[in-house]
């Protein structure tokens, strides 16, 4: 796409220069040379491809603050991922981090011709059926787990207790033995063509798994299947969930008898799971419903609520960190042993700020999946 025609979808040229995005944006408090004000008015102002080669395209985090505040409605979010697009067209990246694994994973998971091992998690105490309407799609968290398994962050339990709430409610998920990574990241680098050998193979996996309902643990999963995959793939026919929302309503509809777990607790909206999908009180209604736990609402929360540091295993740098370590500060403060939050990478990112070796003792918290936790509440089943 032609930059000037990114201007004009994005709206780009409707910038008044006011601030306001600059002002909100979690980059930016850390790293002074990042606004996303700049960067809009430099390709405005010169729509000739400079902005392509400038690293300060891949700091954005995508959290939607900015774009929140825009009192002139620009579409800030799909101006950075297309303009990431043409970047990536034009030879320029952002830094990979974790040397590439990721990027060299999602070409493995897209061959049509390797077989995937992603079942080992599922144990014999845990019910699941060929001849299922529900299709809980794991995503990237058995990777996730053997890759971070020096962070003791138990990724691959989100998935165990997944699946043993859904059978508690009476529901034996069908899961996929090959599915693999929704493209999420891909998209949002800037590749296109990567996303879609990704999507592709799971969207005729999900056709043919011929279910009415799929549940996600993972908020950048969701996103993808309400949003992206319909623009290029059409109505699938199926209902996205996210497992909170799952919860959410059958502890309304169900009277159900938890465990107490006497713990004192604050919540990380993901931002996909919140800016972008409106998903604020489902996990609220979860974290409520548990006896004995002690809520501890951070100040900044719901739409005010802090980017985890870093996105699409991508730029993460000292100013990532910086932002994860004030973020776990803030949760601390609220006088919470617990930080809750229902997203993977979350989980991931402040575990491993908390794993560096100068991190101040005063302000570790220990952090959990909200999955794991209701689903302790249940009694581990």
């Amino acid at each position: 796409m032609m930059i000037t025609d990114i201007i004009k979808k994005t709206k780009a040229y409707f910038c008044l220069d006011c601030g306001k995005c600059t002002a909100i944006c979690p980059v930016t408090r850390y790293n002074r040379s990042y606004s996303p004000r700049k960067l809009v008015i430099k390709t405005v102002n010169s729509p000739d491809g400079n902005t392509l080669s400038d690293e300060r395209l891949w700091n954005c985090l995508s959290c939607m603050m900015c774009q929140l505040r825009c009192p002139s409605g620009i579409d800030y979010i799909e101006f950075t991922k297309l303009m990431r697009k043409d970047a990536r067209e034009s030879g320029f990246l952002g830094q990979s981090t974790h040397g590439n694994v990721f990027e060299s994973l999602w070409k493995i998971m897209a061959n049509t011709k390797i077989n995937q091992n992603r079942l080992n998690w599922v144990t014999s105490d845990l019910k699941v059926s060929d001849n299922s309407e529900y299709l809980y799609f794991v995503g990237c968290l058995p990777y996730f787990d053997q890759f971070f398994s020096d962070l003791n962050a138990q990724i691959i339990k989100i998935a165990q207790s997944t699946v043993k709430i859904l059978n508690f409610f009476g529901v034996e998920p069908k899961i996929l033995k090959d599915e693999c990574c929704c493209g999420h990241d891909l998209l949002w680098t800037g590749d296109l063509d990567g996303f879609k050998s990704l999507a592709e193979k799971n969207v005729k996996l999900l056709k043919d798994a011929n279910v009415k309902y799929v549940i996600t643990t993972c908020p950048e999963g969701l996103v993808t299947f309400r949003f992206d995959y319909p623009k290029f793939f059409g109505d699938l026919g199926i209902k996205f969930l996210h497992i909170t929302e799952f919860i959410s309503e059958k502890i309304t509809s169900e009277r159900i008898e938890l465990k107490p777990l006497n713990k004192k607790v604050t919540y990380q909206d993901p931002c996909r799971l919140g800016r972008y999908l409106g998903i604020y009180q489902q996990p609220r209604e979860v974290i409520g419903s548990i006896p004995g736990i002690e809520f501890k609402e951070m100040e900044r929360s719901g739409r005010k609520s802090v980017c985890c540091g870093t996105s699409c295993w991508t730029n993460c740098d000292r100013y990532s960190k910086l932002m994860q370590m004030d973020r776990l500060k803030e949760a601390k403060s609220t006088g919470a042993e617990l930080l809750l939050t229902a997203c993977p990478k979350c989980l991931i990112h402040f575990s491993c700020a908390q794993k560096d070796e100068n991190y101040p003792e005063e302000n570790r918290i220990k952090v959990a999946d909200l999955t794991t936790i209701f689903c302790e509440a249940l009694g581990g089943i």
